[in-house]
Formats: structure tokens, C-alpha cells, sequence
């Protein structure tokens, strides 16, 4: 059943992501605030999807650590499912993605408009400081800024190193960083075709003060997210599957 399931759920995803993003073009011309009530409702409709064909549904909380203003979020990335929610959790979140990713036909034109933090990863040096230049912008703006810090999706369990970008970041800027736990990767795998059913959780921890020396944050940083993360793993693997116990 999980395997039916999922390629069900696939077709129709890429199906329906394919379709709207030719349908939707016209969203492209609107104002802001209109273009993204509209990429919130495609992004709802997938939610619905996951729920209806997957029976996967997701709860957040911690929502009282995210302060007002500007922030920092270091989130874990586990599976392409949490960058399809960051637009339902967040308010108008500037995601900081890989610039290459704007060159993908017609998304790339949503990814644009939408106004991401695109950086060339290649550029070494330089890709920090149009990191924090473009941090700043979005700062300005008092957008939450949402960045991956181990830069790539890792599986759950599994030790990845940090990249230098949260911490170069958090020196720049003098925000609080909210740390984003979850556990999609227990139910949506990297790059498993295989989608479980069950709830993700997603948990805001309480926010990192600013001004604190890069070693001590980067410690405080690790070890409450990886932590949190990992509590959340095993009480995914404590979910019984409704459709079939898990096979």
C-alpha cells in the first residue's frame, strides 16, 4: 500500500505542480502581497493532497519562540517537504537557496518574483558577501530569514557538518536565531520515492540571543537542534502507520 500510495501521490503532485505552474503565470503580474496569497493556496493544495492520498498531515509548534521583526531561522532539511511549507509557516520568509535554482524553467520565475536570497555556492568568497548583503536587504524589510545550515538535505539521524553561513550571518546581523526541528525525513525520505503516513512535526525552539561569541552559538546552535531534531525522530518512529502497520 505505501508503495501505491506513493506513486499515486507523485503522478498527481508533478502533475498538478506542472499544470499550475503554467496556469498561474498571470500571478506573475500581481502585486506581492496577491502573488504570494496565491503561491500559499497552491501550497495548501498540496497539503490537502498529502493528507487525502498519503494520509500524511503535519502540527508546528513553538510558534510563541518566534519574536517579532527580523530573525534568523536554522532549520533542518530532511526532505524536499519542509521547503514546501516554509510559505504556510513563516510570513512572507526569505529562503536562502542556490542561485542555480532560479534557471529552472517557469519556477524559477515564481522563485524570483517570490524574492529569495539566491547564492552562487561556487563563488566561494564572494558567495558570503551577497549572503549577507542580501540578508541585510531582507532584514530591512523585516522578513524572517530562513537558511539550511548544514546547507544540503540530510538524512534523520545522520552527522553533517555546518556550513559557515549561519555563523557569518549571525555576526553580521545582530538577530536572534530561532532554531526549526522537525521530522519530515522520518515520513518523506532525501530521496526516497517511498511517502509514509503519519503527522510531521515541526517545533520552533526558543531563540538564540544575538551577540553571543560564533563558538558559543555554534555549540548552543548544534546541540539544540540536532537534539530536538532526534526527539522528534524517535517519536515519528513510534507512529503507527492507519494503512498498513508501516510495510
Amino acid at each position: 500500500m505505501v508503495v501505491l500510495r506513493s506513486l499515486l501521490f507523485n503522478a498527481v503532485m508533478f502533475s498538478w505542480t506542472a499544470i499550475l505552474c503554467i496556469a498561474l503565470l498571470w500571478s506573475l503580474l500581481l502585486p506581492k502581497p496577491a502573488f504570494l496569497a496565491v503561491i500559499r493556496w497552491y501550497l495548501r493544495s498540496l497539503s490537502f493532497l498529502e493528507r487525502v492520498i498519503l494520509g500524511l498531515d503535519y502540527r508546528v509548534v513553538g510558534l510563541e519562540n518566534l519574536p517579532p521583526g527580523p530573525v534568523l531561522i536554522a532549520a533542518k532539511h530532511q526532505s524536499m517537504w519542509e521547503t514546501m511549507k516554509l510559505h504556510l509557516l513563516l510570513d512572507d520568509p526569505a529562503i536562502i537557496l542556490k542561485r542555480e535554482l532560479l534557471k529552472i524553467p517557469l519556477w524559477g520565475w515564481y522563485a524570483r518574483k517570490a524574492d529569495q536570497i539566491a547564492v552562487d555556492r561556487g563563488a566561494k568568497g564572494r558567495a558570503i558577501t551577497s549572503l549577507i548583503e542580501g540578508a541585510h536587504r531582507m532584514a530591512a524589510q523585516n522578513r524572517p530569514i530562513v537558511i539550511f545550515p548544514q546547507g544540503t538535505r540530510v538524512a534523520p539521524g545522520q552527522d553533517h557538518a555546518y556550513r559557515a553561513g549561519i555563523f557569518a550571518l549571525y555576526d553580521a546581523l545582530d538577530l536572534p536565531v530561532v532554531p526549526m526541528a522537525l521530522n519530515s525525513g522520518a515520513f518523506w525520505g532525501r530521496r526516497s520515492f517511498r511517502k509514509k503516513s503519519g503527522t510531521i512535526t515541526v517545533e520552533f525552539l526558543p531563540a538564540i540571543p544575538p551577540g553571543l561569541a560564533r563558538e558559543e552559538m555554534a555549540t548552543r546552535l548544534r546541540s539544540e537542534l540536532e537534539g530536538a531534531s532526534d526527539r522528534l525522530l524517535t517519536e515519528a518512529t513510534r507512529q503507527p502507520d492507519p494503512h498498513d502497520g508501516g510495510r
